[in-house]
């Protein structure tokens, strides 16, 4: 096994890496860590260097063999050198220099997406990139991030996402009232997901509106929406509570209304709800 080539905790490439912890730097050099296996597997096409200590080389070295297929350069490093360049407690001893990937969303729109999910205020990095994940599989065109939402390069953010961070098109930064307005004007209808909605969801699928291009705004953890930004949305709906239970969380809400959306639009008539005769 071959000696590692990187080993000093001062190396430029580790500090530069460390300081890619805050969103600043991030934001300033257009780059972010991406850390683990299947993480880094996902993004080759977006990677712009690898490091691998010796035994996750051995171990990994199909990902190893597919970065230096595409031309990366790929460094071996020690466990201590990993470990700092990682915001995990037990790294697994592969982590990705990957270059931004968010996409400009008037690009989004040109693509006419028939299921987008907009986040509002979304603070938490795990919620954001849960919501992402969700999206991915519920088979959405876009997720969208407000002005006012997390960095989803945040490690946290990019680990909760599991890979999907690389599978659609993620606009970032955008103000809520251009989010509704650019959304509604490339067809969709926006539904705001509000506890408080007048609207539930099962009501949206008797009644077939599931079926049609629809863009679903998701809000704060803590608060959810603000009555102004429910006020954008063509309806307010709520997931309704069937249970005891007192609320959903922000991820788990989303979840069912994008797949509600997703089976709907996949569905020959445009819904196939679970209550309907």
């Amino acid at each position: 096994m071959a000696a590692p080539e990187l080993t000093s905790l001062k190396s430029p490439r580790v500090t530069a890496a460390r300081r890619l912890a805050k969103r600043s730097f991030r934001g300033k050099e257009r780059r972010f860590i991406v850390e683990g296996p299947q993480a880094v597997r996902e993004a080759i096409a977006h990677l712009v260097e690898v490091y691998a200590t010796p035994e996750a080389a051995e171990r990994h070295a199909d990902i190893l063999a597919a970065a230096r297929a595409a031309n990366l350069p790929v460094l071996s490093a020690t466990d201590e050198v990993i470990a700092e360049m990682s915001d995990t407690v037990t790294p697994q001893g592969v982590v990705g220099l990957c270059r931004f990937l968010d996409s400009p969303f008037e690009e989004i729109l040109r693509a006419r997406p028939r299921l987008v999910a907009v986040l509002a205020n979304v603070r938490d990095p795990g919620n954001a990139g849960t919501v992402l994940r969700c999206a991915d599989a519920a088979g959405a065109d876009a997720v969208v991030l407000t002005d006012a939402s997390v960095d989803p390069y945040n490690p946290k953010a990019v680990r909760a996402s599991v890979g999907s961070l690389f599978h659609l098109p993620v606009a970032v930064g955008v103000p809520v009232e251009r989010a509704v307005s650019g959304l509604r004007e490339a067809g969709a209808r926006v539904l705001a997901a509000d506890g408080a909605g007048e609207r539930d969801l099962d009501s949206e699928l008797d009644d077939g509106l599931l079926g049609a291009p629809t863009a679903w705004i998701f809000g704060n953890e803590a608060w959810g929406l603000p009555e102004a930004t429910r006020a954008l949305a063509d309806e307010v709906v709520r997931v309704p509570i069937h249970g005891r239970a007192e609320s959903l969380n922000l991820a788990t809400a989303a979840a069912v209304c994008l797949y509600a959306s997703a089976r709907a639009q996949r569905a020959p008539a445009g819904c196939r709800s679970v209550t309907s005769t």
